[in-house]
């Protein structure tokens, strides 16, 4: 199963690189490949045994013996419901960017298109590798179709912003390259699961390369800085795989590795990740109410969620990691939406500038509709699914330290006011510049880009313990042992 869900995007990008195909061809192949590997995710979804607190739907081989020392490399994949819910999100983010591109009409379609196939089967080997050379891979693999995707079809400033880019995550990437050899060659294996796996490791430098890569990739303030040029400069789709996806790979990073094999030196530093959190989460969320163009308000309101997933990641408790986890789902479709529909708007008018929008949502009820959701849904309104997922985080952070919890729930006020004054600023008012009277509603292909996501969010809403059941467990196996070590 996993391995198929590997290689079907690996095929469309081949097919592509090598079938001189037209620009309806490619869209095609393309669009139908993921289409294929998001019922096969679906099919994973259905087959999960919700009670099963173990991994499932386990490949297990050598790969590459005694790569180190004795340690082996190994094909080793498998899913557990941290795993198969950051599957899900990747194919449900790349169905929505495949549509995008389609209806822009991106040009060297071909290139474009295997770009992202590429990059969706990176995430599903870093999403399932159970271990720490593969996940590296799909780390790295990762790496390479984004660096091309943003320094060939990016804006103006695409050069300098993907320089930027680049050496923020070689830094990262490097140093977690070290600490890999060195972890492989103190434990004797890279199995982070299964009979052989590394079991509990006491270096306060190991834990911070592996930190520092995923911080950045998240990212945790001050390791940001790469954002805002890569959200703005990159296309509307990149953009929202980089926000709704790519920077849960970096939380994903911190549950999986960092703190179930440093669980002491978690425990230790603790109190500087939340600082940190806190600190991002405050000075993201007054950047956000700032920003003069709708990326730049979704782009630092991401930077905030992330920095509300680490603290519950580091809470250290079983209901901020079950926020943190149902909160990287809610945010990633969130910011899928939102990006996406900013993309879908750019075609429009030209411009994501607030001053020159404004009334797009005058007798035009589908793009109301679908903006009025997101904007709700960001700002956690209560009832939603992001409300569940956000008190979740709060309790956790409040069981973790009062003060924590209460300037995270200060904080998570300024949600409100940059949300609603992103939709204000988009949909009501006097119509801005470009967008003159009689401007079209979402036409039917639009819908289908933007209906699949508020459904998703609906069903998110109606059924949280969908999510939450699944990845019941996650605390004990992943988190508990930090959390010991922190009493």
């Amino acid at each position: 199963m996993i391995t198929a869900l590997l290689l079907i995007p690996l095929a469309g990008a081949l097919i592509l690189a090598l079938v001189p195909v037209g620009r309806r061809w490619a869209e095609g192949i393309a669009l139908m490949a993921v289409l294929y590997e998001a019922a096969l995710a679906v099919t994973a979804l259905l087959r999960f045994e919700a009670g099963d607190r173990g991994m499932q739907l386990v490949e297990d081989h050598v790969w590459i013996a005694d790569f180190v020392g004795d340690a082996d490399a190994r094909y080793h994949v498998a899913m557990d419901g941290l795993s198969l819910f950051m599957v899900l999100l990747t194919v449900v983010g790349m169905v929505g960017a495949v549509a995008t591109a389609s209806w822009a009409g991106r040009d060297r379609p071909r290139a474009y298109f295997g770009g992202l196939l590429v990059l969706e089967s990176a995430l599903i080997l870093l999403f399932t590798a159970q271990d720490v050379i593969l996940f590296y891979v799909g780390w790295e693999l990762m790496m390479v179709p984004l660096y091309v995707l943003m320094g060939v079809w990016g804006g103006p400033e695409r050069r300098r912003t993907t320089i930027q880019f680049v050496v923020y995550t070689l830094v990262g990437s490097l140093l977690m390259l070290v600490a890999i050899a060195v972890l492989g060659i103190q434990a004797g294996s890279f199995s982070v699961s299964g009979p052989d796996a590394i079991g509990r490791q006491d270096s306060v430098l190991l834990f911070l390369a592996f930190a520092a890569a995923f911080c950045i990739k998240a990212p945790l303030f001050p390791l940001h800085g790469w954002l805002p040029g890569a959200y703005r400069q990159s296309t509307p789709e990149v953009t929202a795989l980089l926000s709704g996806v790519i920077s849960k790979a970096g939380a994903y990073g911190l549950l999986r590795f960092a703190l179930p094999i440093f669980p002491a030196n978690a425990a230790d530093l603790q109190v500087l990740f939340l600082l940190l959190a806190l600190i991002g989460l405050i000075y993201a969320s007054i950047l956000a109410f700032r920003q003069p163009d709708a990326r730049g308000v979704v782009a630092y309101s991401s930077v905030g969620q992330m920095c509300l997933i680490v603290i519950g990641i580091f809470a250290l408790n079983d209901n901020g990691t079950t926020g943190a986890i149902f909160q990287m789902v809610n945010h990633g479709v969130v910011s899928l939406a939102a990006f996406l529909l900013i993309g879908l708007i750019e075609l429009r008018t030209g411009t994501d500038s607030l001053r020159q929008l404004g009334g797009l949502a005058n007798g035009n009820p589908r793009w109301n509709t679908v903006l009025l959701i997101a904007a709700l849904w960001a700002l956690a309104v209560p009832g939603s699914s992001t409300f569940v997922s956000e008190l979740y985080v709060l309790v956790g952070a409040f069981q973790a330290d009062a003060f924590v919890g209460v300037v995270a729930s200060a904080a998570i006020v300024l949600a409100a006011m940059y949300m609603l004054r992103w939709y204000s600023a988009i949909a009501h008012g006097d119509n801005g510049p470009r967008v003159p009277a009689g401007t079209p509603d979402l036409r039917t292909g639009e819908l289908g880009i933007a209906v699949p996501l508020v459904l998703v969010l609906l069903v998110l809403t109606a059924y949280p313990f969908g999510v939450m059941d699944r990845v019941e467990g996650t605390f004990d196996r992943l988190v508990a042992p930090a959390a010991s070590a922190s009493e």
